[in-house]
């Protein structure tokens, strides 16, 4: 906390203890003698002066208050006000480096007159951010607080990944590589509503610990493609439905632990099963043959 915001009471030193205490604050202060809260009080009434002289004489002065500016921007920097660290609260280790990157900063830039608002246009360039706060903490920290884009899954389309945020969106800088726990969604349009679905499967553990990838099919359904093999065909409207049907069907029957080679909730109130060879599910109708050319 700089020396002019410390509160509390302090005691005067005497005799030995006064030369010393004297000494450290003539070394402390800067050329000049003053110490760096007196230049900031009086670099703070230069900037008011400023203000007067512009409201007065219009672009002229505005020339000259930044010119004045710049002057005490240099003073404050020689006073010790100048950046030596920068905080980044709320984000990942991974956005870190890229918010840092593009915030431009660098180490003893005065303080006092970096423009808060530009850096803040900076890292809100940046594709792991959703919101950013910049505050300046004096004599000599930057505080960078963000709100991170919440990464759904990743999107997998025309042989290219990407990890999306719960809009959809990509986010550029993200290595899909290093989101391996993430669901996997396939297709084009599978970036848009995925976040719906992967909330009804989170409801339903026992069928999305089996769910290898989701599939969208001619942009208007699901397919739920299973690390078995498997899959579950969803129908363009009432997913919910359809999978609560299969959450009943498979507490009555196992299933998802029995397997099958694909199974048909596109019907409504109807469950067509295709089921491994040798194996059958009486609880599930047998599927109709015209069922596996049904997109």
């Amino acid at each position: 906390m700089p020396a002019a915001m410390r509160g509390g009471s302090s005691a005067r030193p005497t005799g030995q203890g006064a030369a010393q205490a004297a000494a450290r604050s003539r070394a402390a202060a800067p050329e000049g003698g003053l110490s760096a809260p007196a230049i900031l009080l009086a670099a703070l009434g230069v900037l008011l002066a400023a203000l007067v002289v512009i409201l007065a004489t219009g672009e002229r002065g505005a020339r000259l208050a930044a010119t004045i500016s710049a002057d005490v921007n240099s003073r404050l920097a020689a006073a010790g006000f100048r950046l030596a660290a920068v905080r980044v609260k709320g984000a990942s280790p991974l956005a870190t480096a890229d918010i840092l990157r593009a915030a431009g900063l660098y180490k003893d830039q005065p303080l006092a007159g970096l423009d808060l608002d530009d850096v803040r246009r900076r890292i809100e360039s940046v594709g792991w951010v959703d919101d950013v706060r910049v505050v300046r903490l004096l004599p000599d920290t930057l505080l960078i607080q963000v709100v991170e884009r919440r990464q759904l899954a990743v999107w997998q389309v025309d042989g290219r990944r990407q990890v999306i945020d719960v809009r959809g969106a990509p986010i550029p800088e993200a290595d899909p590589a290093s989101f391996s726990r993430l669901p996997l969604v396939v297709g084009p349009g599978a970036n848009v509503g995925a976040a719906d679905l992967l909330l009804e499967l989170s409801r339903r553990p026992a069928v999305m610990s089996q769910v290898e990838a989701l599939v969208r099919v001619d942009q208007r359904r699901w397919d739920l493609r299973l690390r078995s093999g498997g899959v579950i065909q969803l129908p363009a409207e009432g997913e919910a439905a359809a999978l609560r049907r299969l959450d009943e069907l498979d507490r009555a029957s196992g299933l998802m632990r029995i397997g099958f080679d694909r199974l048909d909730l596109r019907v409504p109130e109807v469950v067509a099963v295709r089921p491994r060879s040798g194996v059958t599910h009486p609880a599930a109708e047998p599927e109709a043959p015209e069922a596996a050319a049904r997109g």
